[in-house]
């Protein structure tokens, strides 16, 4: 991984706000737009960091059933108990009213400053088809901040190589097993004999057989897919139908000739390093998904831009560049039709504008654009919808109503053999491969292989 810091979110007046890695630049930064926002910001760091220490224990241990009274679900829920308990009913109760409320009001708790809540706004809608006022929207912030890099708690970075790195690294781990791995090989069914899963029969004809099936397909694709609506409950049916997992980001991948100037910024500032913002203001935000809601993308969007190149030099040839751009709000359906040529165009220049209003030679570099609409992520890498997290991360899909109640601990019950992974299980979206993990975890119990489980679980 190769951290990098900073950001900067640029505003309609000339003027930008910037994201400082160092404690004390990003207080003076802060108090140069709003003083009172620079002592309100240690108040507001230190609450988001009290939520995050309470969930991120959770996150590699398989959610209870509050319904079960087996010995481990009960020890479960006591060990959640506790933990929740150990807040103090005053911190219980902005602990729940965190998890529910939006990441617009929760912000506006703390600060007065457009900028600064626009800036941190972010990763409160980032994949999800929310907006800024849209109740749930502060636990996807504090999904964003849960992470670290190198022991860091709340830092970002990159994979070197690119994120195909981290596919390679696993799928290297694996082939160093023993393991194969297919390509080009879609599954069209899980094939299931007297309730157990038998293996898989892919789309050329082809059938491989297992006693054990995985799948780190979303619940949507899993089991109105790829699986026969006979060998499941129709209770099953019915939530995999009725679970969010609703499209709302595009894509672009931009080849530049060399590196872009923005204005206000020095070449040379560190903020240059990190993510780029173009709104600056929760009511531009929220008029963004006001698009969304009304089947078009955002024609003044949320974009989350970074120029990996330059901590990463790999991905681009000596003075070239490469943009990732992530743009909110972009449907899955334009106006209840699929997305055209025209329309996949039109998108993409309404977010080049966009930059280019803040970069003087922008348009200028750029050798080659690849847009991408959330119908295109479907069709290319099989998320439902091209929803990064397999599913919205609001308080009734997660936890043990991850993907949904009774189902939450990686296995398909009715299916004997049969497992989920992935994103669309706890704790959820994110490069952190806690899903997979823990759904390993459940499968070498079942295997009786107890002495690769880790400490404190057992098979009861």
């Amino acid at each position: 991984m190769v951290p990098y810091g900073g950001g900067v979110t640029f505003m309609q007046n000339g003027d930008y706000f910037g994201n400082h890695t160092d404690h004390e630049r990003h207080h003076r930064e802060l108090a140069r737009h709003s003083k009172r926002d620079a002592d309100a910001y240690h108040r507001y760091e230190a609450d988001v960091m009290k939520q995050t220490r309470i969930i991120r224990p959770f996150l590699m241990r398989t959610p209870p059933d509050p319904t079960s009274f087996k010995p481990r679900d009960i020890r479960e829920l006591i060990a959640m108990a506790k933990a929740f308990s150990g807040m103090g009913e005053v911190g219980l109760a902005d602990t729940m009213r965190f998890w529910t409320m939006s990441i617009g009001d929760f912000l506006e708790e703390y600060f007065e400053s457009d900028v600064v809540k626009a800036h941190l706004a972010g990763s409160g809608i980032i994949g999800t088809a929310l907006g800024v006022y849209s109740p749930g929207t502060a636990y996807v912030l504090l999904h964003h901040y849960m992470g670290d890099v190198d022991g860091s708690i709340g830092s970002w970075g990159l994979a070197r190589g690119g994120m195909g790195a981290v596919s390679n690294a696993l799928a290297g781990a694996f082939k160093s097993f023993g393991g194969t791995v297919q390509c080009d090989a879609e599954v069209a069914q899980v094939i299931v004999k007297n309730g157990k899963a038998a293996g898989v029969a892919l789309i050329n004809g082809d059938e491989i057989y297992s006693r054990i099936v995985v799948s780190n397909l979303d619940p949507k694709r899993t089991f109105l897919k790829i699986m026969d609506e006979g060998d499941l409950p129709k209770d099953l049916v019915r939530k995999a139908k009725n679970f969010k997992i609703r499209g709302s980001s595009g894509k672009l991948n931009i080849a530049l000739d060399g590196l872009p100037t923005f204005n206000g910024l020095p070449e040379d500032s560190p903020l240059c390093l990190g993510e780029k913002h173009f709104i600056d203001s929760l009511p531009r935000m929220e008029r963004a998904y006001d698009d969304w809601k009304s089947g078009t993308w955002s024609k003044d969007p949320y974009v989350d831009m970074l120029i990996p190149t330059q901590v990463d030099p790999t991905m681009a040839p000596p003075g070239k560049h490469m943009m990732s751009v992530f743009v909110q709000y972009a449907p899955p359906m334009i106006d209840g039709r699929e997305w055209t040529s025209e329309d996949r165009d039109a998108f993409g220049k309404t977010v080049i504008d966009q930059i280019s209003s803040y970069s003087p030679n922008f348009k200028d570099l750029i050798l080659h654009c690849e847009v991408r609409s959330p119908q295109d992520i479907e069709n290319e890498v099989g998320l439902t919808e091209g929803n990064i997290f397999m599913g919205e991360l609001t308080f009734d899909q997660l936890l043990f109503n991850r993907p949904f109640p009774g189902y939450a601990q990686y296995r398909v019950p009715p299916v004997k053999g049969m497992y989920m992974c992935g994103s669309g299980t706890h704790p959820g979206g994110g490069v952190m491969a806690a899903p997979g993990a823990n759904a390993a975890r459940e499968i070498l119990m079942d295997l009786k292989r107890t002495s690769l489980v880790p400490e404190g679980y057992d098979d009861d």
